[in-house]
């Protein structure tokens, strides 16, 4: 296989680990902190995990190594979608692992947990792993979506790890994998098995956060690959000046991509969901707020801009929810084979107008036909309309476009708007990881390790510290169960991690919030390039702007 000149390099590349973690296994020592307590429901979480809850935090620090002495043989799996660092997670966990012990041993299995269950794995060797140094992708062993919930899941895990003499399994992925992870142990734990479990944070949403994760990986690569494409749309529509670019980027439950592709390169307009959920925006009111930015830019001379859409917005319409919830309602049961039969979209149409109510029906009449349709063409397994498949740019492209026509037969809009749209989701997720990302990665495989050497399970890796050098790092771990509350799913109430949503008193919003009136209607756009993997660390190891002002 032919390689490119960067891949060759950052094969060589020696991420960066927390002072702590970097004189040899032998000198690292652990100190326990406090009792911890889940972030709410805690009797009824404690009652879940009664092996598992309320353990103790934990933090490395250079010191005698008290753990005991036995050869590990660990399992390593990838779960959910993919995420730029992913690699050097598992690479951290082999060089910690062969450091501590050559005869140690670490499984892949392929495909995700799935591979757990399937008893198809990788035995993992010097060879294997260097071709995967600080490279992006999961193509090491592959990804998958399969969740580990049942007794009769975990009973399938225990014996593939008696099987292969398994002491430990690391969890690589999101909120919902790290649940399963501490759903898991606490079945190691109760069932006497003698495997722990530990998860590793990842998702490029941003949405696995809290006090103790201050950063997912992932997140800092995927931003910083949109900005540079979202820069280089702004340096084009200030050179042509004729176009309104309006592009979505990933992030269904949250904003956090959103917010700091925006904080990165200062775009026209930016949407942020939760936003519009407590403001209780209608989809008029966004278009006209968009409307606003277009016509006064026009009104200067301007007719281009750049509008920053979070992939999963109009969920957060509450009349868009409303009317997602009716039309599930209407074609439940028999009614979507009556609907379908249907020949034309005017028959259709009828049908949609008798069964939804007049201010759901007011809500679809002003959508484009386009996503008219695909709201009753694309279902998902239950039969429940597929959200995320809604081009939300186009629609408040569409949307606008109708504002604006309105405008100029009252005779207050003259000016011209020709949108083009834009999708980055896929182009982001498995990027190069940026110094921060292969860094923060390998420190969370390596400190991984250290977690299932003291034989601690049903913990997070953790690494804190994050807006600082690595060197000043703080490497430790928590207790999964101190994330989690009760959550109601499926009509049954579920352990979960809660999902952490932009803040809008936080720092991050409130800096965007000061300054978005001034770049709605001044070009103030910032063109942050490439990502740097080589120069001076202020260039190459910055972190991302929230993170930055949430550790200010």
């Amino acid at each position: 296989m032919q390689l490119s000149s960067l891949q060759k390099a950052r094969y060589e590349y020696k991420p960066k680990l927390p002072k702590m973690l970097t004189g040899g296994i032998s000198s690292i020592s652990v100190c326990e902190g406090k009792d911890t307590a889940s972030v709410a429901d805690c009797d009824k979480i404690k009652a879940l995990f009664p092996n598992t809850y309320g353990k103790k935090e934990i933090v490395f620090s250079q010191g005698e190594n008290t753990s005991e002495a036995r050869k590990q043989i660990v399992g390593v799996i990838l779960s959910g979608g993919q995420a730029p660092g992913g690699h050097n997670v598992i690479c951290g966990l082999y060089d910690a692992l062969k450091s501590t012990n050559p005869e140690n041993e670490l499984y892949g299995f392929k495909g995700g947990p799935s591979g757990l269950l399937e008893d198809s794995y990788v035995i993992f060797d010097d060879e294997y792993i260097n071709a995967y140094r600080n490279t992006g992708g999961f193509d090491i062993i592959g990804s998958g979506r399969t969740k580990l919930e049942t007794n009769e899941q975990f009973a399938v895990v225990a014996e593939v790890c008696k099987k292969h003499g398994i002491t430990a399994i690391v969890i690589i992925g999101g909120d919902d994998s790290n649940t399963n992870a501490a759903v898991l142990a606490e079945y190691f734990a109760a069932n006497n098995t003698g495997v722990q479990v530990i998860g590793c944070p990842k998702t490029i949403d941003g949405d696995l956060k809290n006090e103790d994760i201050e950063c997912s990986f992932g997140f800092d690569t995927a931003t910083k690959t949109y900005s540079e494409i979202i820069g280089n749309i702004e340096r084009d529509a200030n050179s042509a000046k004729k176009y309104w670019h309006f592009v979505k980027v990933m992030g269904r439950s949250a904003s956090h991509v959103a917010l700091e592709c925006a904080l990165k390169t200062q775009p026209n307009i930016c949407l942020i969901s939760e936003e519009v959920a407590e403001k209780k925006m209608s989809l008029s009111q966004i278009a006209d707020y968009i409307a606003d930015s277009v016509a006064t830019r026009s009104a200067n001379g301007e007719n281009f801009g750049v509008a920053v859409i979070p992939e999963g917005v109009v969920e957060f319409v509450p009349e868009f929810s409303v009317l997602i919830a009716e039309i599930n309602e209407l074609l439940a049961g028999k009614k979507a084979d009556e609907f379908n039969a249907l020949a034309s979209w005017a028959e259709k149409y009828a049908f949609i107008e008798k069964g939804l109510t007049r201010a759901s029906m007011d809500v679809f009449a002003i959508l484009p036909q386009g996503i008219q349709q695909q709201l009753f063409l694309e279902r998902d397994p239950h039969g429940n309309v597929q959200v995320s498949l809604i081009e939300s740019e186009k629609l408040f492209s569409a949307l606008v476009a109708d504002k604006l026509a309105a405008r100029k037969k009252e005779g207050t809009y003259k000016g011209k708007f020709a949108p083009l749209h834009h999708f980055l989701g896929y182009e982001g997720r498995c990027a190069f990881p940026s110094n921060f990302d292969a860094d923060y990665c390998y420190s969370l495989g390596y400190n991984a390790f250290m977690l299932i050497q003291y034989g601690y399970n049903g913990y997070l890796s953790k690494i804190s510290n994050l807006s600082k050098p690595a060197t000043e790092w703080v490497a430790g771990g928590m207790p999964i169960t101190k994330m989690m509350n009760i959550e109601r799913r499926h009509g049954e109430d579920k352990p979960v991690i809660k999902k952490a949503l932009v803040e809008l008193d936080g720092k991050p919003f409130k800096f965007f919030e000061a300054r978005r009136d001034e770049w709605a209607v001044k070009t103030s756009y910032v063109y942050p390039g490439a990502i740097q993997y080589y120069g001076p660390a202020e260039v190459c190891d910055i972190t991302t702007v929230t993170l930055a002002l949430e550790q200010e």
